[in-house]
Order: structure tokens, then C-alpha cells, then sequence
């Protein structure tokens, strides 16, 4: 679809995601290659994002796993649909003598028995998780394998199957092969490090905070808005925050956030008050919050000389 790496740029600005050369460089190599992608960098930088838009901007259809601790096969795979399959049973009871009736011998009644018992595990019956969907899709799909690291290691483990054949083994109806070899980008916030054997079947990406300049621009674009000096204003904001010993530093998703609350609020300009009342957009905890008031408004901690949560009362206000 992409002859050049200018084109892979170009495509995902027309979504409004503003890629590095490096970005659009293993972009068009997984695709070209035909390899899963592994993004990893700190939370917000944009790399479920960018699976998104390359999803639309490839036209293909995204298909979305979601990671997190105690995932297993079944949830991620196929599950059988239980409910259904009772129901069957039902109505099987209800069908039964008619089906035995015109048996002529025992073995006969007996095979009739086993054909309606293969239904129950049958495709009728199968509930297909996403890896399943985007193997069985009947076209080209994007899969995202989001915050894959959160993910125990034997899910992992099993992921690879997946990424080396594009393949599953179902017990009951056996293998499954992909019609389509699915687009698959991993994402990762390392909070733990993964397998050497899944670096090893990827391209891999690492997405970082962006630069000043870049980080102007997705705010430009995303939210236009807000006036080109309050942009340069908020943008300079977030990147000397992210220079301090903060629990979470403010990502690129809440650097967008606090753009569009300033747009909400009217507000022309960063003086003191609108930075202390909005700061709580960028920061998610009040130790965050008052080392970044110190750092740029100068503002003390007096949260000791008052009862406990007055001060982040007031602030609100």
C-alpha cells in the first residue's frame, strides 16, 4: 500500500498522528516484513494511538486486546457459549425420542447420539475472543495487543504461537489457520520485562516523551482552538514538569486534556491562578501537585497548617 516512507508519514498525519522519521521508518518495515510490532515507552506517549491510526489510515479494521494480571487463553481465544449450549440440551431432551425413533439397530440409535453431541462443540457454540477474530477475519485486520507487560508470563508464552505460525489449536475443532495474516502491534509500559523469544519475533519500537516542537504540534492539530501563545505557553508547561522527580509525569493524552480545559475555561493566558487551579488536569497526585506549584508558581506547601483536604478543596473551588 506504502512505497515510501514519506506516504506512511503523510497517512498517519491525515489521522492526526505526528510521526517521527523513526516512527514511519518500522511502521513501513512491519508492514513490508510482515512482522509484529513491539512499542514500549512510559504510559500517554501515543502508542495505542498509533495503532488506531494506522488501522484507519490502512482502512483495515481494528481489533482490540486488552492486557491486564490473570488474563488466560480463554478470554483471549474462544470461550464456549454455556448458555447456548444448555439450552441445546433442552431442547435435545425435547427431540430425543423423535431423533431414536426410526433407529433401526442399537448402533445405529447410538451414532445418532454422537452426531448431536459433536454440535455442542461446534463453531454454533464458539464465543471468539479477539486473537481468534483477527485469525478467522475474513479480511486484512489491525490487532492491538495492548499493554501486553501487565500480562502474566505464561499468557506471554503462549502469545507466541500466535506471532510465529498466525495460527491456534482449538482441542475440540483443532487447528485454526489465519485467513489473513492480521496486522499486529504489541504495546508495552515496562512495567516488567518481557521474553527475549517475543522481542524476537518483532520489530521493535520505543516511543518517548516528543520533543518541544513535536509536542506543539499534536497540540496544533488536536486542539486548534487554543491560540498559538497559550499553546507555546502550556506546551513549555508540561515539558519543564516532566524535568522534576514527579511520581507520574503529565503525557502527551494530558497534554491535550489540560489544552482543551484551558480552551473550556477562556482562558488568554497562563497567569498564577489558572496554572494552580488546573494543574490537577496534567497531575494525578497531590505530591505531584504541590512540587510542581512550588517549581512554578512559587506557591508553599501549607497543607500543615490546614485541616486535613482544605487546601485541595480550595483549589477546586
Amino acid at each position: 500500500m506504502f512505497n515510501d516512507i514519506s506516504q506512511v508519514t503523510n497517512a498517519l498525519s491525515q489521522q492526526q498522528y505526528i510521526s517521527t522519521d523513526e516512527i514511519s521508518t518500522v511502521m513501513f518495515l512491519a508492514d513490508k516484513l510482515d512482522k509484529p510490532l513491539l512499542t514500549e515507552g512510559p504510559a500517554g506517549v501515543g502508542k495505542t494511538e498509533l495503532a488506531k491510526a494506522w488501522s484507519k489510515a490502512t482502512g483495515k479494521r481494528l481489533i482490540r486486546l486488552q492486557c491486564y494480571e490473570g488474563l488466560d487463553e480463554s478470554k483471549a481465544l474462544y470461550e464456549w457459549e454455556y448458555a447456548k449450549q444448555m439450552l441445546y440440551t433442552q431442547l435435545l431432551r425435547d427431540k430425543l425420542s423423535e431423533i431414536l425413533a426410526t433407529a433401526n439397530s442399537l448402533n445405529d440409535a447410538a451414532d445418532r447420539l454422537a452426531n448431536e453431541e459433536d454440535v455442542f462443540f461446534s463453531e454454533r457454540f464458539l464465543l471468539a475472543r479477539p486473537l481468534l477474530q483477527a485469525i478467522t477475519a475474513d479480511e486484512p485486520v489491525v490487532l492491538l495487543i495492548d499493554e501486553i507487560d501487565r500480562a502474566d508470563a505464561e499468557f506471554e508464552a503462549f502469545l507466541l504461537e500466535v506471532l510465529s505460525d498466525f495460527q491456534v489449536s482449538v482441542p475440540e475443532l483443532g487447528t485454526i489457520v489465519a485467513k489473513h495474516q492480521p496486522i499486529v502491534v504489541l504495546t508495552s509500559n515496562n512495567t516488567r520485562e518481557l521474553s527475549e523469544a517475543l522481542k524476537r519475533r518483532c520489530l521493535y519500537l520505543f516511543i518517548d516523551y516528543p520533543s518541544h516542537e513535536s509536542e506543539l504540534s499534536i497540540v496544533r492539530m488536536r486542539v486548534p482552538q487554543l491560540s498559538s501563545k497559550l499553546a507555546e505557553q502550556a506546551v513549555g508547561i508540561v515539558q519543564s514538569l516532566r524535568q522534576l522527580d514527579l511520581k507520574k509525569n503529565p503525557s502527551v493524552s494530558e497534554t491535550i486534556d489540560w489544552a482543551k480545559a484551558l480552551v473550556m475555561l477562556n482562558a488568554d493566558t497562563l497567569d498564577k491562578q489558572t496554572l494552580e487551579t488546573t494543574l490537577t488536569v496534567l497531575l494525578k497526585h497531590e505530591s505531584d501537585v504541590q512540587k510542581a506549584r512550588r517549581a512554578l508558581t512559587g506557591g508553599n506547601d501549607d497543607s500543615g497548617r490546614r485541616p486535613r483536604g482544605q487546601g485541595r478543596r480550595d483549589r477546586w473551588n
